[in-house]
């Protein structure tokens, strides 16, 4: 059973907007250090956007200003609005969610991985 269900993926224009969410189970969206994680085509795995049980948050020089989380707590979700959207935004987004701290998720340290979902951005 997916312990990380992943939504809000889809098409759009550059310098358009899209919002991922993210569905955890309480005890590990009260817990974990969560975010997303991108893979391009040809490219490898890149960490995104992290956020702890404390709110702090951390970006990926590339999406800095652009990516800015959201939380919805009566419901376990996560959320990440993305705007000004790029052509080389274009990846599949995975939910990630780590029990340590988020510095060691940055390095891959993961425990649970969504399904992904896509995002492409194009004209």
């Amino acid at each position: 059973q997916a312990q990380l269900v992943e939504s809000g993926g889809g098409s759009v224009q550059p310098g358009g907007s899209l919002t991922l969410s993210c569905a955890a189970p309480e005890n590990i969206y009260r817990t974990s250090c969560m975010g997303w994680y991108r893979q391009a085509p040809g490219k490898e795995r890149e960490g995104v956007a992290l956020i702890d049980n404390e709110d702090n948050k951390s970006y990926a020089q590339s999406v800095k200003g652009r990516f800015t989380f959201s939380r919805d707590n009566a419901n376990n979700l996560l959320f990440l609005q993305m705007s000004r959207l790029k052509p080389e935004d274009t990846a599949t987004y995975y939910c990630v969610a780590g029990s340590g701290d988020c510095k060691n998720v940055w390095f891959g340290y993961v425990d649970y991985w969504g399904q992904g979902t896509e995002v492409t951005v194009s004209s």
